[in-house]
């Protein structure tokens, strides 16, 4: 995680009104040169301000459309630091996109660094040597560039929560080149085991038999698996974790069932399996919000995923007789997003406005361009149309 130094002292003491209308001034000064990006966990009082909401891919695409119609220079993200790393590489070289906390970070993309990604490839092709296996790396969105880059070098793609199970059935038939006659597919999931455990149980692989927990950490090397389980396994999954989604337990879906016998239970894929086994519907951030609009007056539902985002759902949803409440009565709030708040986000447009560009996110030109082939592969696995620079990187 990196360090964001304390704002001056009189951002402080500004009331919330008084933040709302500077920021307001700040962003109609910088005009068509400012887009403000809000992800959905964000926190309502930053939210307002947003030019799009949405989650943090379809945001980045959302920036650099906008920053091709309308020329803008700058793109602060309220988002988290992987995501404005994915809204670099998708802007050109000479749009600043800007963190407004660079403190903001995502503890599940940082359970998998470079380094241990490099080291897990090695001991597993060194673990299959002799055997007629591919290995295909996937990595969620939810990953640092570098990670994203290293996947595009490597043959394999990037996915999201609601794509995954195309991205999984694209890299079981060996991806962009056919099978060998008699060869097999290992795939590395990264960073996040649940999202590939209930993605993978989902198109009928066993949890137990087709799939292995690998931990980068583990004192014994080989993410602490002998020979047998990776050469076994067809699913080596990361051993890492969404810090919301991970506090959603199988009986907090017992006590809500208890008090409302007839709600919809819905969870976000990086829940627990367990979880995702006993709920009535599995579904994306997107997927979660068009369930709720589309829900039916009378109908109530139980929502397993960030809290704002719920909160925000379940204002809406009243106003049209809808019942709608979190899964669990513990925070479940991204605590690292919840660090960007109105007094950081007009300290830098203060900034901006000033000529001044601060907690610039930029991802060195290699990496960027291994990421966007990572991504261009998503996209055209999921049939939709690669941004220019996409296709203009791949083919580089």
């Amino acid at each position: 995680m990196l360090w964001q130094p304390p704002l001056p002292e009189r951002y402080a003491k500004l009331s919330d009104a008084e933040l709302a209308r500077a920021i307001q001034a700040r962003k109609a000064e910088l005009g068509s040169d400012l887009i403000i990006l809000g992800h959905h966990y964000q926190q309502d009082e930053v939210v307002q301000f947003a030019d799009f909401t949405g989650d943090s891919f379809k945001l980045s695409q959302e920036a650099a459309e906008r920053v091709k119609q309308a020329g803008a220079k700058y793109v602060v993200f309220c988002g988290v630091h992987f995501m404005a790393e994915s809204a670099d590489i998708l802007t050109p070289d000479d749009v600043a996109v800007v963190l407004p906390d660079l403190s903001a970070g995502c503890s599940m993309a940082d359970m998998a660094d470079y380094d241990q990604t490099v080291d897990a490839w090695r001991d597993i092709h060194e673990a299959i040597a002799g055997t007629n296996t591919r290995v295909i790396p996937i990595t969620y969105m939810n990953s640092s560039a570098a990670i994203k880059s290293f996947v595009g070098e490597h043959g394999g793609a990037v996915c999201t929560s609601s794509n995954a199970d195309k991205v999984l059935r694209w890299a079981l038939a060996g991806g962009d080149e056919p099978l060998a006659s008699g060869q097999q597919v290992k795939i590395i999931f990264l960073p996040d085991q649940h999202l590939g455990r209930n993605t993978a149980a989902a198109l009928g692989y066993d949890v137990q038999r087709d799939m292995a927990l690998w931990d980068p950490r583990h004192p014994d090397g080989f993410g602490g698996l002998d020979d047998e389980t990776i050469q076994r396994a067809t699913f080596l999954l990361w051993k890492g974790h969404c810090s919301v989604h991970k506090l959603f337990r199988p009986e907090h879906v017992e006590q809500i069932r208890a008090k409302w016998p007839d709600v919809t239970v819905m969870v976000h894929p990086e829940c627990d399996h367990e979880v995702v086994k006993l709920a009535d519907r599995t579904g994306s951030t997107e997927g979660i919000i068009q369930a709720i609009e589309s829900a039916p007056a009378g109908s109530r539902w139980a929502i397993g995923t960030e809290v704002h985002l719920v909160n925000r759902l379940a204002k809406q949803a009243e106003q049209r007789g809808v019942t709608a409440r979190i899964l669990s009565d513990c925070q479940c709030l991204c605590t690292t997003m919840f660090r960007i708040n109105m007094p950081q986000l007009l300290w830098t447009l203060d900034q901006l406005a000033s000529g001044k560009v601060v907690n610039q996110i930029k991802v060195h030109p290699t990496v960027q361009k291994w990421s966007l082939v990572a991504l261009d592969r998503m996209l055209a696995i999921t049939g939709k149309t690669p941004s220019s620079s996409a296709a203009s990187a791949a083919t580089a």
